[in-house]
């Protein structure tokens, strides 16, 4: 049962918010009485707070799954973005601006777990990059992860790209754009046209 109500917490925190959806509306979807909730997470904090974890955790495995098909490092983060778009496909709220309002601490663990979890994989994916001469040899992969970082998690900013005039979709895309323009090689610009000619 536990497993059950994360499932259905994370669809609707992700749809409509942290703040919006309430234990009733999770019982009332499920179909369960609020006290069931209760018998395996005993405050809507904790509920957040797991519900973070398993969301976490779900990208992770996601993502790893992809890592280990060993593509090119290109194709490698055009199939993160299309993973993580899916995720996105129906988020009508923003999730991380209401978690970042009303759980601070829950956002500043899942920011740090996000910052090294997306540090190691881009490294790792800039280094190889290089080695593949798709990447150029002078990128600091140090530097550049962190760069990353900052745009992957600022184009989620709805100060900066309101949901009404951005497309969450349309963002990852550019994002992901602008950070291989920035990096690529002659051999890494021609691989980088393939791919967002297939896209297009």
């Amino acid at each position: 049962m536990r497993e059950k109500i994360l499932e259905k917490a994370s669809e609707l925190f992700l749809n409509l918010g942290f703040k919006s959806v309430t234990m009733d509306d999770i019982a009332n979807e499920m179909g369960i009485s609020k006290k069931t909730i209760y018998q395996h997470f005993t405050n809507k904090t904790k509920l957040v707070e797991a519900t973070t974890d398993y969301v976490f955790h779900f990208v992770c495995e996601g993502i790893d799954c992809i890592r280990a098909e060993n593509k090119n490092p290109i194709a490698e983060l055009f199939q993160i973005n299309t993973f993580i778009k899916q995720l996105l496909k129906n988020e009508k709220a923003s999730p991380q601006h209401q978690l970042q309002k009303y759980y601070p601490k829950i956002y500043k663990k899942l920011n740090d777990n996000k910052f090294s979890n997306i540090h190691e994989c881009v490294t790792t994916n800039l280094k190889k990059g290089v080695e593949m001469g798709l990447y150029r040899a002078s990128i600091k992969p140090e530097i550049i992860s962190r760069f990353y970082f900052l745009g992957a998690t600022g184009i989620k900013d709805q100060d900066l790209f309101p949901l009404d005039d951005y497309s969450p979709n349309k963002l990852v895309d550019l994002f992901l754009e602008y950070h291989l323009r920035g990096i690529v090689t002659t051999k890494g610009e021609k691989e980088l046209m393939k791919y967002i000619n297939q896209n297009n």
